[in-house]
């Protein structure tokens, strides 16, 4: 897809010419980068053999004995509760080191070549529902240690507050929490070991904690690879105003447990927090919203991006499953958008897997219809962990070539290709006059009403839809228990394509919505879908149902009521960008044929 090219001025000596340059040979010879790009990879017979992926060339390092470290951190105060009133907050981390002949690790004075940098996952489950922080997990750390550590790098399992050996409270990603990485960060970039540089990498709540690091602008952090992480609590759980249904006991029914056990520790988890998570959950539920009036922060310190956005000095890399349901995919899109225009270095992988890692075949395999087992097995990379050594090599100890940035996307079909951003430039955006639709649609939304049907289609050509389509409906609501809104887009088979939600409060998109809705005054509901990237032939159709609610999304209290939609008013716009085989790579170890859903 891309080639090096050389360009070589060869002077053949003065008794072979007739004077300097007269006879100059400019030859073109390819040369091999050393770090492949992607599209480069297809040929490269990759280390399969165990449940995650292989570097194909193996480090020299042996990895030293863990580790077991407490990190104090004296920012958390009396005014924090828990063990800020007996002022021995620490984090606790799982540390290993390569043995590097001649490099004492105790010694305070180390010469350059013995310095190295750290690879950190931090989460809240290290003996909590997964091994200790001394033994390599199988979530994600062994992985780690066994392919980065023989390179070079240290690798630490870092407990987040109130988990494993780590004291304190679980404020679930509060501003404690944040307090705690980011003393970890600094403890794991000062050290006489240390060149400096840590980077952290992790899925789920373990992707999240990179973007909590981010948000203090900390010197030493140089990277942070997200994987199905949270931009913030509060965003993940309310779309438009609208709930998923763990969204009010995240705090206090889930992760606030694992602080308190009935252990001798449990005084130290009576943390400001914890208390707000009882009000802050069922408040967000009520209104939709983040509750931030009266002095309130309790979802404020839980956002993350514009802070990361505002005092980030790192690199990037974000990792999303566009199937995933746990995590959904608008943590990353427009995100990585967002954070390229800010001038951060930014580079996305978005395959067909759910909440997993990109090189898992458990996890890949399993994906049920319209779920992403249509694009599996090309859903695998198994040049994962070279890619993740490309990036550390570079961000983290300047070694190596400078990543393309941009966006590896795969379409629900398993085809993946490369764009520079994500809707690309050069995408058009078409139309529909809602009314226009076959099986113009009639009927009324709410609680008890028949879903609403209607079909677009069929395209004339290959079409791909790719980025956050729109669905905005002409709403009256006719009474004062508001309105709720559900849409899912499938295919000719009925498969999942992608869907929109909204609380009618909310209609002009975003987080800000209004209390109450006036009974017959019409808005405009400015619908958005998950972001999606979908393939269809030419001949298939788009199919849309609306119902009041839909997946695991909730009406509020005061979304409840029913309303009619002026569908002459209502417009369905769709994101188009042009692609054909042509722009598509293949992925190491996979060949696209009859079975991919077309021939490449």
């Amino acid at each position: 897809m891309r080639k090096a090219i050389l360009m070589l001025v060869v002077l053949l000596p003065a008794m072979f010419s007739g004077c300097f340059g007269e006879d100059e040979v400019i030859t073109n010879v390819e040369i091999e980068p050393a770090y492949p790009a992607p599209w480069d990879r297809a040929n490269i017979i990759y280390d399969n053999s165990d449940s995650f992926s292989r570097v194909t060339e193996n480090g020299t390092y042996a990895t030293d004995a863990v580790r077991s470290v407490y990190v104090d951190v004296p920012t958390i105060t009396a005014a924090d509760g828990g063990s800020g009133l007996t002022g021995d907050a620490a984090v606790h981390l799982g540390l290993w080191l390569p043995v590097i002949e001649g490099c004492d690790w105790e010694s305070a004075e180390l010469p350059d070549n013995c310095k190295v940098p750290v690879i950190a996952e931090v989460g809240p489950y290290y003996d909590d529902g997964d091994v200790d922080a001394l033994t390599p997990a199988e979530r994600l750390g062994r992985f780690l240690i066994e392919n980065y550590v023989p390179h070079g790098f240290g690798v630490a399992q870092v407990s987040v507050f109130g988990t494993g050996e780590s004291n304190h409270c679980m404020d679930l990603m509060g501003t404690d929490e944040q307090r705690g990485i980011d003393a970890a960060v600094t403890w794991l970039g000062t050290q006489g070991w240390s060149n400096g540089n840590v980077g952290l990498i992790g899925k789920s709540y373990d992707g999240s904690t990179p973007w909590q690091a981010a948000t203090f602008g900390n010197p030493h952090l140089a990277t942070i690879v997200p994987m199905s992480g949270l931009i913030g609590v509060h965003e993940l759980m309310w779309r438009n105003g609208s709930m998923e249904a763990r969204g009010a006991v995240m705090h206090n029914g889930v992760y606030g447990s694992f602080g308190i056990d009935g252990d001798a520790d449990d005084p130290d988890n009576a943390c400001e927090g914890y208390m707000q998570g009882y009000l802050n959950g069922p408040a967000a539920y009520l209104t939709g919203g983040m509750v931030d009036y009266a002095g309130n922060t309790y979802w404020t310190e839980r956002s993350f991006l514009d802070r990361v956005v505002e005092n980030y000095n790192g690199s990037i890399y974000i990792i999303q499953g566009m199937q995933d349901w746990n995590v959904d995919p608008h943590m990353a899109f427009p995100t990585h958008q967002i954070v390229t225009d800010a001038g951060i270095e930014t580079k996305t992988l978005a395959g067909q897997w759910a909440h997993d890692y990109p090189d898992r075949v458990s996890g890949h395999s399993s994906q049920g219809v319209g779920r992403g087992q249509e694009a599996y097995p090309y859903t695998l990379r198994w040049d994962w962990a070279d890619e993740m050594l490309y990036w550390f090599n570079w961000y983290l100890k300047g070694e190596g070539e400078a990543p393309e940035l941009g966006v590896e996307m795969q379409d629900n079909r398993g085809g993946w290709r490369f764009e520079t951003a994500w809707p690309s430039d050069d995408t058009t955006y078409l139309e529909i006059l809602v009314s226009d639709i076959s099986q113009s649609p009639t009927g009324s939304i709410g609680p008890g009403f028949d879903p609403i049907m209607m079909t677009y289609g069929p395209f004339e050509n290959d079409t791909y839809i790719a980025g956050l389509p729109t669905f905005h409906v002409s709403a009256t609501p006719h009474d004062a228990r508001n309105g709720h809104m559900f849409v899912e887009m499938t295919d000719d088979n009925g498969i999942h394509l992608g869907h929109a939600v909204m609380d009618l409060r909310y209609y002009d998109g975003g987080r800000d919505g209004v209390f109450q809705l006036t009974p017959f005054e019409t808005v405009m509901a400015k619908m958005e879908f998950m972001p999606m990237d979908v393939f269809l032939s030419a001949g298939e159709s788009i199919h849309l149902t609306v119902t009041n609610t839909g997946e695991d999304y909730v009406p509020s209290p005061a979304a409840t009521g029913w309303f009619t939609v002026n569908w002459a008013a209502s417009t369905l716009t769709l994101p188009i960008v042009e692609r054909t085989c042509d722009d598509l790579f293949q992925v190491p170890m996979m060949e696209y044929g009859e079975e991919s859903g077309r021939v490449c």
